[in-house]
């Protein structure tokens, strides 16, 4: 290891002034994941120092690795959005947390990593009774479900909800927490095994949509009268179905595009029903809209996390120098939940 440094920040522990970290090269396949010693961030006002415990591994990571997914400016160029870990130190103007606080974090980038450095209102303890590695399993699903389902009031406790792939991390997430809030919930999932899944988290119905039709099955899971909510990471063809399977005044809300972004759409069909078609990116967010929607998580979804009401599902976990064996399973679609690389 290099020589250690002392920093001119609040700080727990002697930091070193390098770290390993997960370098991507040149964008690529998984060859162009490799481990290399790189400087430790530095920390700004009103950011954190996080030693890392674990980091959350994301589709989005798989993106980046690929170089369709460029980070934000100004965000680091290391692959990883969210991570468990203590806080390491502090810099000006940080008021809640101390060096020595266990945090779990959303972030723009930087997580696989041995330290990472985030804005203090992107930082949340992790729910009573979570360990270090699931409670990195938590901050992206977190932020998105409630961003896109409950901060904008889209998902009422009376409403029914679609959602689609409902074994992914998000998708298993959102599944229990619309339960938890009240609100019928049916998914879809591509094998036998994920829809059992799926309805063990609280879904009515799971539709394998390798071998039926999940339009067929909503529809008489609505009674013909359709869907009110639907979460969508699919787009391409889906679209189509989903502004069919929409009851009047129904809501549609985008968050990934795995089958394409471009669509073909009929508004006199939006017109008819009064269909709202919305959606959001999340990364990109500035940090003080970040900060505001940690207030509503910790306040509403970490209660019940806590309480054994929603619980985050891990996969399988990854030491950091097996990150191409963590990029090949989640490329394969094969996981149930999410995959955590342990730092």
């Amino acid at each position: 290891m290099s020589k250690t440094t002392q920093r001119e920040t609040t700080q727990h522990d002697t930091i070193q002034q390098t770290m390993r970290a997960v370098v991507v090269r040149a964008p690529g396949g998984l060859e162009a994941l490799t481990i290399a010693e790189v400087p430790i961030p530095r920390i700004g006002r009103g950011e954190v120092l996080i030693r890392v415990a674990a980091a959350g591994v994301n589709r989005a990571d798989i993106h980046q690795r690929k170089g369709h997914y460029p980070p934000p400016p100004g965000a680091s160029q290391i692959l990883g959005l969210e991570v468990s870990g203590h806080i390491a130190a502090i810099g000006p103007d940080v008021y809640r947390w101390k060096p020595g606080d266990q945090v779990c974090v959303l972030l723009a980038g930087g997580g696989y990593a041995e330290y990472c450095v985030a804005p203090q209102g992107q930082c949340l303890p992790p729910p009573e009774g979570v360990s270090m590695v699931n409670a990195a399993a938590l901050p992206e699903a977190a932020f998105t479900v409630w961003a896109n389902l409950f901060d904008t009031q889209i998902l009422r406790p009376v409403d029914s909800l679609l959602v689609q792939g409902g074994s992914s991390g998000i998708g298993s997430f959102a599944i229990q927490a619309a339960r938890h809030f009240g609100s019928r919930v049916i998914t879809t999932a591509g094998s036998k095994e994920k829809c059992d899944f799926c309805v063990s988290l609280g879904a009515d119905a799971a539709f394998n949509y390798r071998e039926e039709s999940w339009v067929a099955g909503a529809w008489a899971w609505a009674a013909g009268k359709g869907v009110d909510v639907i979460l969508d990471m699919v787009g391409g063809d889906y679209f189509g179905k989903h502004i069919e399977l929409l009851a009047n005044r129904g809501r549609l809300v985008h968050i990934a595009s795995l089958k394409g972004a471009e669509v073909q759409l009929d508004l006199r069909e939006v017109m008819r029903k009064r269909l709202i078609i919305t959606g959001s990116t999340l990364r990109a967010r500035p940090p003080e809209e970040k900060s505001r929607l940690r207030e509503g998580i910790e306040a509403r979804l970490w209660p019940a996390i806590a309480s054994g009401a929603i619980r985050p599902i891990v996969h399988q976990v990854f030491p950091l120098e097996q990150v191409a064996e963590a990029h090949r399973l989640m490329e394969s679609s094969a996981h149930i939940g999410k995959i955590v690389l342990k730092v």
